[in-house]
């Protein structure tokens, strides 16, 4: 119930960030609980809406409405579910750590970008809202600005005090009961849009009916089911590490895609992993899928019998949530140690935050960064090939390699060997050296093969068995003698 209180605020918080009526973000929070807690692969983790799906969803919400984002809901489920089956978290563990700062980071500051608005920043003065058209008053930003200070005191004061309730929870009564008893003139969630009153409705979205649809929503799916699935193997392998047991990662991939789906068709949005969520799931003594199911179902009574006091929340209150999470969300050792981290891992990080900050789009920031930390590491690797010559006789010239190579050593590779030299006879030896690729094979052909031109008798001596195979089935010269010592 702890966890239910929780995330109701973010769930309201991150449908405003998605541009979509509070209800949205709650349904899709209740259905994703409810199916992860039953099929996820880590018991005891949190899945719901997060910010980091909620940013990719603005776009397609502004230009062609919310039945859109439920139908790129559903279809980043479907993803999600392939993911899954084709085993995509093996994959995720070859995304570098840098680019996984940089992509919280980017999380971090985006959240808090979105919440300027909120605060008055780039919104007109005088702007009115719903529930104060009918007195003409305007809203008053001091008052807005002053609670949120407020809240941020009580969010971070409060835990030194007591962890009995969640700080934030008590942050939304304090400032709700103060905005009440003033009647203070500031915005509120019910001026933002519908909040719900009765149980989800199961509808298919019609504009599955239209093949335009598809074009629209699918880079939208894509991203959701790539970024949702990041978040929520991170989530699981932070849970994984405080209960020192196994997450199956597959099974977890699958359930949220199910999840994802079952929100699409009760008219909720995506959503992933919940790393703060779980962490107090986990420190209230939730450890199995009770704990989950407990806080979808308790989640789901809070908001039908509760709406009318949720819709008089004002928005400074969840302000000053997002504002925490924010702070929390950012890895500030990232750059605070920038001094003593690798410089290859700063510029990865630093291009995710900047590319993701530019683009608002998660997905293509991580895939630039994994492209780019690849760069780097293959710059890296390249140079630990070393050839290295001596003579064994007047005509007999020997070399050893020692490293991998691949597309990108094949320069030093070559650089080795002394083209100008051409004696009798020249030995190879790859004893300590491995062929990862055809570009790597091809250069040792062309050494090959101007050795041979130039008149000597090549050998190569002591290629592994994968090697060696690659050098039967693509290498031009068939003369070579292989040695194998």
């Amino acid at each position: 119930m702890v966890v239910a209180l929780g995330i109701i605020p973010e769930a309201i918080a991150f449908s405003i960030v998605a541009g979509v009526d509070p209800q949205v973000g709650l349904f899709g929070s209740i259905c994703i609980l409810i199916v992860v807690a039953l099929m996820g692969g880590r018991p005891g983790m949190v899945s719901a809406c997060t910010a980091g799906v909620a940013l990719l969803m603005g776009g397609l919400v502004q230009s062609h409405g919310l039945t859109y984002l439920l139908a790129a809901s559903i279809l980043a489920g479907v993803f999600q579910i392939l993911w899954g089956y084709l085993r995509l978290a093996h994959q995720m563990r070859f995304v570098p750590r840098a680019v996984t700062v940089g992509f919280v980071n980017a999380i971090g500051v985006l959240i808090f970008l979105a919440q300027l608005p909120q605060l008055g920043i780039g919104r007109d003065g005088g702007e009115t809202i719903p529930s104060l058209v009918a007195t003409g008053q305007s809203i008053a930003w001091p008052w807005v600005w002053g609670l949120v200070v407020l809240g941020l005191v009580l969010i971070y004061g409060l835990p030194r005090l007591t962890r009995l309730v969640p700080s934030t929870l008590v942050a939304i009564l304090v400032i709700s009961g103060l905005a009440e008893w003033w009647q203070l003139p500031i915005p509120r969630v019910g001026d933002l849009g519908q909040l719900p009153n009765a149980l989800p409705v199961f509808a298919l979205p019609e504009v599955f009916a239209s093949p335009d649809t598809w074009g629209i929503i699918l880079p939208t799916a894509l991203a959701i089911s790539l970024v949702g699935l990041l978040q929520s193997f991170l989530t699981a392998s932070v849970v994984e590490d405080r209960l020192d047991e196994d997450a199956d990662y597959e099974a977890e991939a699958r359930a949220e895609g199910v999840a994802n789906i079952v929100a699409g068709l009760f008219g909720g949005m995506a959503g992933a992993g919940m790393i703060g969520q779980s962490v107090i799931n986990l420190e209230s003594g939730g450890r199995y899928r009770l704990s989950t199911l407990t806080a979808g179902v308790g989640l789901l009574v809070l908001v039908i019998s509760l709406s009318g006091w949720l819709a008089r929340i004002p928005m400074a209150a969840l302000v000053a949530v997002m504002i925490m999470v924010s702070i929390s969300t950012v890895n500030w050792e990232s750059f605070l140690k920038m001094g003593t981290i690798p410089k290859s891992d700063t510029s990865v990080m630093l291009l995710t935050l900047v590319l993701a900050l530019l683009t608002r789009n998660l997905a293509i920031a991580v895939v630039v960064g994994v492209a780019l930390a690849a760069i780097l590491f293959s710059r890296k690797v390249a140079k630990v090939v070393d050839v290295e010559a001596h003579w064994l006789g007047d005509d007999h010239l020997h070399y050893r390699v020692r490293g991998q190579l691949f597309f990108v050593s094949t320069v030093y590779f070559l650089a080795g060997f002394k083209q100008h030299a051409h004696p009798a006879r020249v030995t190879i030896d790859m004893a300590e050296a491995h062929v990862w690729d055809q570009t790597g094979m091809r250069a040792l052909d062309q050494v090959i093969r101007k050795l041979q031109q130039a008149g000597s008798r090549v050998e190569v001596q002591n290629l592994n068995q994968e090697s060696l195979n690659l050098f039967e089935r693509i290498s031009e010269s068939p003369d070579a003698v292989l040695g194998q010592g």
